[in-house]
């Protein structure tokens, strides 16, 4: 089930990529040119709940770490689909410790998605499927948050006004974290 859902998310992340730089407020991110396709993702290692990842774009090497959901809520009546919490380096785009939240359904467009680790807060602008840190400057402090957090809950509303949340493991984290530092 994980390779599964690896590749799925690695497909949400490189379609994710583009919108997210081109939406937030950072200082000169451009789209990587379409001509040329990424490779392979290539697994780095597993750290409990986190695994950490790599992979070649036309705008350099792109490392990531991501989890998957230990609790979906509602439990039972709805297709929640295949979701995951990302946090992606592309060194080549200036762009370091991206989080993002990705989801297997369309989100309600123009909503918010909240993160909240342990009792931080955290809000997220809303793109068909994903979600990225609304104000770019609060992504350190969430990063920060996630290393030293307990818990991790993430709530959104679907594109049909289902309102869900999921709620994530932080073991591994860090050391996740800590792997793709180097990603050059």
């Amino acid at each position: 089930m994980f390779v599964k859902s690896f590749a799925i998310a690695l497909s949400l992340v490189l379609a994710g990529t583009g919108i997210a730089s081109a939406q937030t407020k950072k200082p000169k991110q451009t789209q990587a040119p379409a001509a040329a396709a990424p490779t392979a993702p290539t697994p780095i290692q597993q750290f409990d709940a986190w695994g950490a990842y790599s992979y070649q774009s036309a705008g350099g090497k792109v490392c990531y770490v991501l989890s998957v959901p230990t609790v979906k809520s509602p439990a039972s009546g709805i297709d929640h689909g295949d979701n995951f919490f990302i946090v992606s380096q592309r060194p080549g785009q200036n762009i370091s410790y991206e989080p993002q939240a990705m989801m297997g359904y369309p989100l309600k467009e123009n909503s918010k998605v909240n993160v909240v680790i342990d009792n931080k807060t955290f809000v997220m602008f809303t793109k068909d499927k994903g979600a990225w840190v609304e104000n770019a400057a609060q992504e350190p402090a969430l990063v920060a948050a996630l290393k030293s957090g307990h818990s991790l809950k993430v709530t959104a509303t679907s594109k049909k006004g289902t309102a869900t949340s999921y709620t994530y493991s932080l073991k591994g984290v860090s050391a996740a974290l800590k792997k793709i530092e180097g990603c050059k």
